[in-house]
């Protein structure tokens, strides 16, 4: 073991037990990302000066969005963790998929679930689809911070062996210090996608182009997501998978996302429908 290698901090998952019920923290992660990401989304819907006047979508219709989107977050994210990383052991146990509360969610399966969330939300209310998009995904990198740090609690989803100095010895993981790849994407996906998103939004045309932002948002977590699997430890029932592939599951889910952002980042000015002024000063189309 490296000299300077850490210990895990002892954290305990559950915040607080009252009998059989147990407030987690990976529970909150998911509360409070969404909620912090609802009243950032509606500060930027309610901001006129922002949009040159009306946002393409009110309030109301966000706050009646939120409902749909946390459906298809967790319905999603389920569903593509059941479907990716483990069908074998669910087709024997399906009784299982329903038992949220043992942990198993996928960012991808996720992702989708958000898709069709916004494209079905957008349709029933007849607003635009991407735009609906770029609010959502210019708010997401919340989320993924506080999902992240969760499982850097747990202690779960650790990194591969490492003699980095900032290694950690993960409880359940042997004796030897990994990388904390949970905070590496906590910062990755966390902090600077949210920076970045928050930058274009606010500081440049890109609000005005449908979806940009949205292929900003999966241009960067795919290229994040892609690049830290290398020094994340794959799942032990997909370690065959790795080898005979090269890749990890979650870089080849990534790749299709990479060339999806491209394209919507590439396209986006031929989508745009207005020009305002930005800080009192005339943009330039």
């Amino acid at each position: 073991m490296p000299f300077l290698a850490i210990d895990f901090p002892a954290f305990d998952p559950v915040l607080i037990s009252i009998g059989p019920f147990a407030i987690r923290w990976y529970a909150l992660a998911y509360i409070f990302g969404i909620l912090f990401g609802w009243l950032y989304a509606r500060a930027i819907i309610r901001n006129e000066t922002l949009w040159g006047g009306k946002a393409p979508l009110t309030v109301t219709d966000f706050d009646d969005y939120i409902v749909w989107v946390t459906l298809g977050i967790i319905l999603g994210g389920r569903i593509g963790y059941v479907l990716f990383y483990n069908p074998a052991y669910f087709l024997a146990h399906p009784a299982e998929i329903f038992q949220l509360w043992n942990g198993g969610m996928s960012f991808h399966g996720g992702f989708a679930g958000c898709v069709l969330a916004v494209v079905l939300f957008a349709l029933k209310r007849k607003i635009q689809i991407l735009p609906l998009g770029d609010i959502t995904c210019a708010v997401a990198p919340i989320g993924l911070l506080l999902g992240r740090l969760a499982n850097f609690i747990n202690g779960e989803l650790w990194g591969r062996p490492s003699d980095v100095s900032w290694a950690m010895v993960f409880p359940g993981a042997g004796p030897l210090p990994r990388h904390p790849s949970q905070l590496y994407e906590a910062a990755l996906e966390g902090i600077v996608l949210f920076v970045v998103l928050a930058i274009m939004f606010w500081r440049t045309q890109a609000r005005y182009e449908p979806g940009k932002l949205v292929g900003a948002f999966v241009f960067l977590y795919g290229l994040f997501r892609f690049l830290v699997e290398f020094v994340r430890e794959p799942d032990a029932q997909l370690v065959g998978f790795t080898q005979a592939t090269g890749l990890h599951m979650g870089q080849w889910l990534s790749l299709p996302m990479i060339l999806l952002g491209l394209y919507l980042m590439f396209t986006a000015k031929g989508r745009r429908e207005r020009v305002e002024s930005i800080a009192g000063t005339e943009s330039v189309a």
